[in-house]
């Protein structure tokens, strides 16, 4: 089968589609600081996107990233006590890369080497609402089966 993902930022969703249909819809939570592509603006870009890599098949479910590389730790609240500062990657990640030059691709606005994913974090966070430093997070059990179901290449477009 052959899916897309379109993420709406207005309403903190994500939806896989294969052709026109929706077959599964997840709530995320995307930039607190709104959308744009800028370089260390810490906002969610916008527009055409691909998965570039997909990180973390087989790992078990709460696995820290850090780097895109795991470091050996299971999150948990004690976890996350002892390391407050961080911004949690869990579970799974699909680094994202924009396709439209001068919007998201290339320059001071590139999505991939902004380090923009879809990514799990932590249970405790909330979804529906944007949180994020400029990715697109989701539930770990959401990142996971979505995970399963796409592939490298896969379109994403993340709308206004």
């Amino acid at each position: 089968m052959s899916y897309s993902i379109i993420i709406s930022i207005t309403d903190q969703t994500l939806r896989l589609l294969e052709g026109s249909k929706t077959v599964l819809s997840f709530p995320v939570s995307t930039a607190l600081n709104g959308s744009g592509s800028e370089k260390d603006s810490g906002k969610t870009p916008l527009g055409k996107h691909v998965i570039r890599a997909k990180i973390g098949a087989g790992t078990p479910i709460n696995s820290v990233f850090i780097g895109r590389r795991l470091t050996g730790e299971i999150y948990s609240p004690a976890l996350a006590a002892d390391y407050p500062e961080r911004d949690w990657i869990l579970s799974r990640i699909l680094w994202l890369s924009g396709k439209e030059l001068g919007k998201n691709r290339l320059g001071q606005v590139d999505t991939m080497q902004r380090y923009i994913y879809i990514h799990g974090t932590p249970d405790s966070e909330p979804m529906g609402e944007p949180k994020s430093h400029g990715c697109i997070r989701m539930r770990n059990r959401d990142i996971v089966q979505l995970f399963d179901l796409v592939k490298t290449g896969t379109e994403v477009d993340i709308q206004a």
